[in-house]
């Protein structure tokens, strides 16, 4: 893969609906070879697929953080467990490194996201955590 490739890509998780005369355009190229290139990306696997991204699902919550976690013995199956059914868990990580896993959190206010800290933190495993509030995403 190389630069153009990658700069197609760009444009293709921005829209991947573009056509392929608005991707030559943007990239200076002619559209058989944004056709040619997008084939190989396909084939080789480096392209899975494309996608739809619902309003809902880009909807920011006012308050986002990421939370830290040091797990205790063997705990982090139940503690994934119990993670997955709080509504404000976005997504949770397994890492190495200083921590064992990390919480992605979306709430309506910091309070709220208070409550939610102070949950996790009483899960019967969790030793330690972190938080830090997200504010601002450059890139997703």
């Amino acid at each position: 893969m190389d630069n153009l490739d990658r700069r197609l890509i760009a444009l293709l998780r921005r829209n991947a609906r573009a056509s392929l005369s608005e991707l030559a355009g943007h990239l200076g190229i002619t559209r058989a070879t944004v056709r040619t290139r997008m084939a190989r990306l396909e084939a080789s696997g480096d392209v899975l697929g494309y996608s739809v991204t619902l309003k809902g699902d880009v909807a920011p919550d006012p308050v986002r953080g990421l939370m830290m976690l040091g797990v205790e013995g063997r705990g982090a199956e139940r503690i994934t467990r119990h993670l997955s059914g709080m509504s404000e868990v976005r997504a949770v990580h397994s890492t190495n490194g200083r921590w064992d896993m990390i919480v992605e959190i979306g709430t309506e206010s910091l309070e709220a996201l208070d409550a939610v800290l102070a949950r996790i933190r009483r899960l019967d495993g969790v030793s330690t955590s972190e938080t830090s509030l997200l504010l601002a995403t450059r890139v997703n």
